[in-house]
């Protein structure tokens, strides 16, 4: 089976709907539509950093979401959560959403990108392991699942990742 094209665009008011539902059906918990709707009102929330990738009829099939975090005192951008309707599943819609929302925090000039994910998807983005570069959490994760992306080039600042409110003590 050939993976379709996907068209990628900035979220838009009219899509909050949709991407709530990709949310609640990619996830087993409400957990993250309640996460991404908690962002959107807090000010790690950055226009034009929530993308979506959408089908031949325009509607948003999957989502890839950057919001502001530190790195101690430098700002960073924190890639959470990421999620595909599951029967657009493993056909690309994810992997267009993500380079999406990366390259336009690139052309934004953002420096760096964390996430806590699965360590053998995310290294085709870029991504290494955090610690590599003096990069943790407060809470105790796995080595191999946090891990970070220089946008630009330039090293990343080692330190403790603060995630905006929504995200709880982590």
């Amino acid at each position: 089976m050939s993976s379709p094209h996907w068209t990628t665009r900035p979220e838009e008011p009219t899509d909050v709907e949709a991407i709530r539902g990709i949310l609640l059906a990619a996830f087993d918990t409400p957990e993250e539509a309640d996460l991404v709707d908690e962002l959107r009102r807090s000010g790690a929330w950055i226009d034009g950093l929530s993308m979506v990738a959408v089908d031949a009829a325009g509607d948003p099939v999957g989502h890839a979401l950057l919001t502001r975090c530190h790195i101690d005192d430098t700002p960073a951008l924190c890639l959470a959560p990421c999620s595909v309707l599951p029967e657009h599943q493993r056909t690309g819609a994810g992997t267009a959403a993500t380079t999406a929302v990366l390259d336009a925090a690139r052309a934004r000039g953002e420096h760096a990108v964390t996430v806590l994910g699965h360590p053998e998807y995310y290294p085709q983005f870029g991504f290494t392991r955090a610690s590599r570069h003096g990069v943790r959490m407060k809470a105790e994760v796995p080595d191999e699942a946090l891990m970070v992306l220089a946008l630009d080039g330039t090293p990343i600042p080692g330190g403790t990742i603060r995630y905006a409110a929504p995200f709880g003590d982590i």
